[in-house]
């Protein structure tokens, strides 16, 4: 029975002296960051990719169709989008034989018409035509070669003047029909 007191004394001090020991502090917590604290980060936008090209060609083509009309001594090859005005105009004067190509738009004084075809690049001098729309034209003889180029280039040509869109417009048999009413 001594052994069992000195066994229950045993425990009995055992309790009693843990219950002397302070328990363990909680761990502590890892501080947030207040929403002040850091800045936002915004995504950054992705660029849009702007097309390049390396050759005119491949620009892609103005939006329109060619269209065919005669009245009287004039012919004319208007290209553009339904009920909408004309962007492009090659004109027949079968009484002069000249033949004009016009475009939507003005310019103040003379100004560079380049016209780009598969074969041939040239630039014409043009100005603002008098009348109700601005258009800027320039005239050529209709034997002139390059009307030959732009109605049988390949596939499309381009016509640039400094201050407006480049027309990029395919070679339809409406061009070619206004110059050989022009030669005929």
């Amino acid at each position: 029975m001594i052994r069992r007191s000195v066994s229950a004394i045993a425990l009995v001090g055992t309790l009693a002296l843990s219950a002397c020991i302070p328990p363990s502090p909680e761990p502590t917590p890892v501080p947030t960051p207040s929403p002040t604290a850091s800045p936002v980060v915004q995504p950054i936008p992705e660029p849009v990719a702007v097309p390049s090209y390396d050759n005119w060609m491949d620009y892609p083509a103005t939006p329109g169709d060619w269209t065919y009309r005669s009245a009287g001594t004039t012919t004319q090859a208007l290209f553009g989008e339904a009920n909408q005005g004309a962007r492009l105009t090659i004109s027949c004067d079968r009484s002069t034989r000249r033949v004009t190509i016009a475009r939507a738009g003005s310019a103040t004084g003379q100004v560079a018409m380049t016209i780009r075809t598969e074969t041939q690049d040239r630039a014409l001098t043009a100005g603002t035509m008098a009348g109700g729309t601005p258009t800027i034209a320039a005239q050529l003889s209709a034997s002139d070669g390059l009307l030959d180029a732009m109605a049988f280039t390949k596939g499309r040509f381009a016509l640039e003047v400094p201050g407006t869109s480049t027309l990029y417009v395919p070679a339809y048999p409406e061009i070619s029909r206004v110059v050989e009413d022009c030669r005929g």
